[in-house]
Order: C-alpha cells, then sequence, then structure tokens
C-alpha cells in the first residue's frame, strides 16, 4: 500500500513537473492582411492564444478583449516595447507595434499574474 502511494505521489510530481516547466506550446501563427499582421486575443483568466508568432519587419496588431471583470487583467504590459493598453471589459482593444528583430516579446498584466509572448521569427 505504502509502495502504491509513493508512485502515484511521484507520478504527480513528475506531471507538474512536465507541465510548468517542461511543456511548450508552439504558439499560433499570425495571418497577414493588408500588410499587417493581426489577431485576437481573449483576455478571461489568461491570455488565449498565450503565444503568437509573427515575422519581424512586419507591422503587428493584436486585439485585445477582455471577457471578465478581474482587476489583475485591466491592462495589458508589453515591458520590452515600453507600451501597454488598458483593456475595458467587452471591448476590443488594439495594440500596434513593428517588431525589428527575432526573439522573444513577453506580456503580462499589471500584476504579472496573467503571461503571454510573441515570438519573432
Amino acid at each position: 500500500m505504502t509502495l502504491l502511494v509513493n508512485l502515484i505521489g511521484l507520478a504527480l510530481i513528475a506531471l507538474i513537473v512536465w507541465y510548468f516547466f517542461l511543456y511548450r506550446k508552439e504558439g499560433v501563427q499570425v495571418t497577414e492582411a493588408g500588410g499587417v499582421q493581426e489577431i485576437n486575443i481573449t483576455v478571461k483568466g489568461g491570455y488565449d492564444p498565450d503565444t503568437v508568432v509573427v515575422k519581424r519587419g512586419k507591422p503587428v496588431r493584436l486585439h485585445f478583449t477582455r471577457l471578465e471583470s478581474a482587476l489583475c487583467s485591466e491592462v495589458v504590459v508589453f515591458d520590452k516595447l515600453g507600451q501597454s493598453a488598458r483593456l475595458p471589459e467587452g471591448q476590443s482593444v488594439a495594440l500596434e507595434f513593428t517588431p525589428a528583430e527575432a526573439g522573444e516579446i513577453p506580456f503580462q498584466c499589471q500584476m504579472g499574474m496573467l503571461r503571454g509572448k510573441v515570438v519573432v521569427t
């Protein structure tokens, strides 16, 4: 019986390590229309999608729509870009930038609890 409980505990620990540290989402490729890369991001308990893949050197427009009243998701912050946007509940807010170099551009709520990233290729 003790062996079974230990094995279950180890399996759960392995699952937690995999989910929080090893699992990587591929990301959603942004569609391009009229020379601008655009995507809709829903904000409800997190960002969906939370990983967005764009091409460098082309304008990007992220449309954030907040579908909750939690104070944490009230603002989205792009520290690396020096930009942020207030997200009124139920309204779409566009944030635009043109990535100059490949890499990752993280974004988060003002409290740092909700996180996402733009992967520039």
